[in-house]
């Protein structure tokens, strides 16, 4: 499964695990989209082995909540938490703009 995550993760510059009902996952994914950035979106909950990936995403966060989950640059960023830590830093678009996923 970690195979998966790992090609998954890089499919596209931003991508986004998710669970379809989850608040957070919304908007983590609103945000994005907000700034420019057409990210992959992957529910869990809606994929056969979405049980078996949210356990690895897990295992990658260090036991945290595994959705949402965000990998830039095909590199794990973390949950929500992180994501508008680096947002509300300044870091979060320099970070985009790198992978390739905005460009002004």
């Amino acid at each position: 499964m970690a195979e998966r995550v790992s090609r998954l993760s890089t499919e596209k510059a931003v991508v986004i695990f998710t669970r379809s009902q989850c608040p957070m996952c919304h908007t983590v994914s609103s945000l994005f989209s907000e700034l420019g950035v057409c990210a992959a979106v992957h529910e869990l909950d809606k994929d056969p082995r979405g049980r078996e990936m949210e356990r690895e995403l897990a295992r990658r966060l260090g036991g945290a909540p595994p959705v949402p989950a965000v990998f830039v640059g095909g590199n794990l960023v973390g949950s929500t938490d992180k994501v508008m830590s680096l947002h509300l830093a300044g870091k979060l678009v320099p970070m985009l703009k790198a992978a390739g996923a905005i460009w002004l």
